[in-house]
Parts: C-alpha cells; sequence; structure tokens
C-alpha cells in the first residue's frame, strides 16, 4: 500500500510537486483555509490537524512565516494531530529561525521536522527538476530522500536545522539582486536609445545573464509577467534575508537595494512575476510598456 502524503497548502508549487508524487506511487490529499487547489482530483480535508491525522508525511508549502504559525500551531494545527514518530518536510520559504523552533517543538512531540525549501519556479516543479535545500540531521534526511527523488533532481543537505532556510535565502537573494542589476541595465539600454528589441535579444545571447534571467528577459520583451515566481514572494524573501543578514552582522549593500527596487514592484504588481520590475524602469526611462 503506497504512503498517504497530506499536503498543507495547494498552490501553483505544490499542486505540480503532488502530481509528481502521484506519479511516483503516492497518495495525495490536502488543505488549504479555501478547501481549493490544483485541478480538482485531490481529496482536501477540513483542517490541518485533520490532514496530520489521516497522513503518513505532512508536506507544507504556505506563503510565509504567519502562514506556517496559523497552520501548524493550536487545537486544529498539524502538530496537534501528528503522531509520534511522524514526518514533516516544510517546503515553504521562512526565517531560519522559525525553521529552528519548528523544529524543536516537532521534536518535543516525537515528530521529525525538516525544512526542505526549493530552488525552482513553476516549470521546475511541473518537470521534477526542482533541487531542494534541506535542514536537518543526515538519518533524517535519508529517510524523506524518496519524496525528494520525486520533486526534484537533486538534494542538498545544507545542515543541521534552519540551514535549509538559510540557503534558500541566499539563493533568492542573488536571483532578486541580479535582476534588479539586469532591470536597471535595460533601463540605461534604453535611455540612451538603443533599440529595444536588439537590447532584448543581445542579452539573451551572452553568457553573463543566467539561464534563469534570460527567461525573465524573454518574458519581459513580450510584456508577459504571469507569475512563476509572483513578487510578493520574492519581496517576503528579500526581507527575512535582510533581517537575518543583520542579525548576523553581514554587510549587503548591494542587496539592500534591491530590496527596495522589489518593494516598488510588489506595491505596483504583488501578484505578477517578479521580474515585472523590467517594466517598471522601463516606463521610467521611456514612458512606454508592451
Amino acid at each position: 500500500m503506497s504512503s498517504l502524503v497530506g499536503f498543507i497548502g495547494f498552490g501553483a508549487m505544490a499542486c505540480r510537486m503532488g502530481a509528481n508524487l502521484r506519479k511516483a506511487g503516492y497518495d495525495i490529499v490536502a488543505y488549504t483555509p479555501s478547501g481549493k487547489g490544483g485541478d480538482g482530483s485531490v481529496r482536501f480535508l477540513p483542517t490541518p490537524r485533520a490532514l496530520a491525522q489521516e497522513a503518513d508525511i505532512v508536506l507544507v508549502s504556505v506563503p510565509d512565516d504567519e502562514a506556517l504559525d496559523k497552520s501548524m500551531s493550536g487545537p486544529d494545527g498539524a502538530l496537534a494531530g501528528m503522531k509520534s514518530g511522524g514526518l514533516l518536510i516544510n517546503t515553504s520559504s521562512v526565517a531560519p529561525e522559525t525553521s529552528v523552533a519548528l523544529a524543536k517543538q516537532g521534536a518535543a512531540s516525537g515528530i521529525t521536522v525538516l525544512d526542505a525549501p526549493v530552488a525552482g519556479s513553476t516549470p521546475e516543479a511541473e518537470s521534477a527538476n526542482l533541487v531542494v535545500l534541506v535542514g536537518g540531521s543526515a538519518a533524517d534526511v535519508a529517510r524523506a530522500q524518496p519524496i525528494f527523488d520525486a520533486i526534484g533532481r537533486l538534494t542538498i543537505h545544507a545542515g543541521p536545522s534552519g540551514s535549509g532556510s538559510k540557503l534558500k535565502l541566499v539563493i533568492n537573494g542573488i536571483m532578486g539582486a541580479t535582476l534588479s542589476v539586469v532591470a536597471e541595465s535595460v533601463a540605461y539600454g534604453l535611455a540612451s536609445g538603443l533599440e529595444r528589441g536588439m537590447l532584448f535579444d543581445a542579452l539573451d545571447a551572452v553568457p553573463v545573464i543566467s539561464p534563469h534571467h534570460k527567461r525573465k528577459l524573454k518574458a519581459a520583451k513580450a510584456g508577459d509577467f504571469s507569475p512563476q515566481f509572483p513578487t510578493r514572494l520574492m519581496q517576503k524573501d528579500m526581507r527575512l534575508l535582510m533581517t537575518d543578514a543583520a542579525r548576523q552582522m553581514a554587510p549587503m549593500p548591494a542587496t539592500a537595494a534591491a530590496t527596495q527596487s522589489l518593494s516598488l514592484t510588489r506595491r505596483r504588481y504583488p501578484n505578477e512575476d517578479y521580474s515585472a520590475l523590467f517594466a517598471i524602469m522601463e516606463k521610467m526611462v521611456a514612458n512606454d510598456t508592451p
């Protein structure tokens, strides 16, 4: 009999991970506050506790620290429903101290908690090409490895609890700060009179732009900011990074500047892809967007 994986949160990333787990032979149930998500083929349960009581493994994919606490704690929270010996995998991008606290909270009840955020957007989630960034003991990571193999192409054991969350912030900080620089460079090129199509095509051809950001450039050229990674989530991760960097006394002035640009993008385009920063910069210099 296949294991039952319960998803708390079943949005754009989670439903794709769920589809790949089903292909690998797992059964899936889910909980969302709305009772909706995915393509309608998954059974939804009324509370996180009800889900945790039924599932063999609980996988969490929620937007932020506040949503995580709401789904984990209290009489209807997942921790109240999990049995001793249970496995909880948190793929949400949250503050490192939140991940450490959740692991301690779980351990007090005999529950194994791994922080396992993923690198990749919806295309990688759909094709099972995510990189899973895991914090926890080596033995616990090995226990969860079949799940990680079903949703991703690579698992990186980053260290003890909280390390997966830290590594996720490092990666997303690079993504956000680099996109900000590329958007500024595009703005300069347009303001200086370079032809728009040539500029975007040239940047797509040169090796200094990463494959991820080339994908964003192609979308920006077409004016398509359909959310693969919504601005509200990218800006949230940049905020978490800057908060923890200040705690660690790690100077990050360039990242701080990029966070301001992404805060502006979130105010204007919270639910569009974070590459909507290109639209803001183009509007500033050309008073026109595609």
